[in-house]
């Protein structure tokens, strides 16, 4: 595969942080994204010219970052002092990801892959399985659902610090 690794990781960083975001979390996200990284450099010298790097990128986040979210389940959970109350901006992350984690894995990873990941919906199609048509319900009834249960600061968030919930018509 031209080109070196490096200039790989610069370009699709963000993107596989984002899909390991939606996966585990954000306290988890780094060591997703590090996972990822490791097993992408190994596969890098065999990928077949042509080939969609950040489409292979995304699958392997997803499944590395499943990979990290079933080894923290296993972790023992520490039962000393509870940390205070998060800054409003990290509990209003943490309100998305935890709204993200109610859906069904369907809906949960067509919206991470095309809103949050920019990924368009054949490529988000091909990763579920299904067609384009399949990942374009998918996504807009994790969005309608997302809408129903998203707080109301959500609904009304105009700073352009956080993009608005897409409208569930969306065709991009």
């Amino acid at each position: 595969m031209p080109g070196p690794f490096e200039e790989v990781v610069r370009a699709h960083g963000a993107t596989v942080l984002r899909v390991c975001r939606a996966v585990v979390g954000p306290h988890d996200a780094q060591d997703a994204w590090a996972e990822t990284f490791l097993a992408a450099l190994r596969a890098w010298p065999t990928l077949e010219p042509g080939t969609n790097v950040e489409a292979w990128l995304v699958t392997i986040a997803r499944r590395r970052s499943i990979d990290v979210w079933r080894a923290t389940r296993r972790r023992a959970v520490p039962v000393g002092d509870l940390p205070d109350a998060p800054a409003s901006d990290r509990h209003r992350d943490l309100d998305l990801w935890g709204a993200l984690a109610t859906l069904p894995d369907k809906q949960r990873h067509a919206v991470t892959l095309h809103h949050l990941a920019g990924l368009p919906y054949a490529e988000v199609a091909a990763e579920l399985g299904g067609s384009v048509e399949a990942a374009r319900r998918a996504a807009a009834d994790g969005v309608a659902a997302l809408r129903r249960t998203a707080p109301r600061w959500w609904h009304d968030e105009q700073d352009g610090d956080r993009a608005a919930l897409p409208q569930t018509g969306d065709r991009s």
